[in-house]
């Protein structure tokens, strides 16, 4: 562990969502559509009383203008983004995507989740004053 990791932004919580991750993954392995683990994740908050919602919209700005609106899988607590992914392993695109969510939100931390053969998590940051 470097010392970086000491001082992630939201540690606490993006250390309870690898574990809901992992408590998920556990159960049901791997092999299921990415919408069977998202709701398997809402469930798991919901016990955990995490404030979370499934499929919040986010909005994309360009030069201030809305150019486009997507979805992020999961919003917890309007602090994290997490990705879900439901693949044989996790490529570069994926996490330029979650970055690319980050960048154009005021979210500022990410996870990427894999429920793939091997479980899989990446955690992505990219701070409001770089926006």
């Amino acid at each position: 562990m470097n010392a970086d990791y000491q001082d992630f932004k939201y540690k606490e919580l993006t250390e309870r969502m690898i574990k809901i991750f992992y408590r998920v993954y556990n159960k049901l392995g791997y092999g299921f559509l990415e919408k069977v683990y998202e709701n398997a994740m809402i469930a798991e908050l919901k016990k955990e009383g995490i404030p979370a919602v499934p499929q919040s919209p986010i909005k994309v700005f360009y030069d201030g203008e809305v150019i486009g609106e997507y979805y992020a899988d999961i919003l917890v607590d309007n602090k994290i983004i997490v990705e879900i992914k439901a693949a044989k392993s996790l490529v570069e695109e994926n996490e330029v995507q979650l970055l690319n969510y980050l960048k154009a939100t005021h979210v500022e931390v990410g996870l990427l989740v894999n429920f793939g053969v091997k479980p899989e998590v990446k955690r992505k940051a990219f701070d409001n004053l770089r926006k």
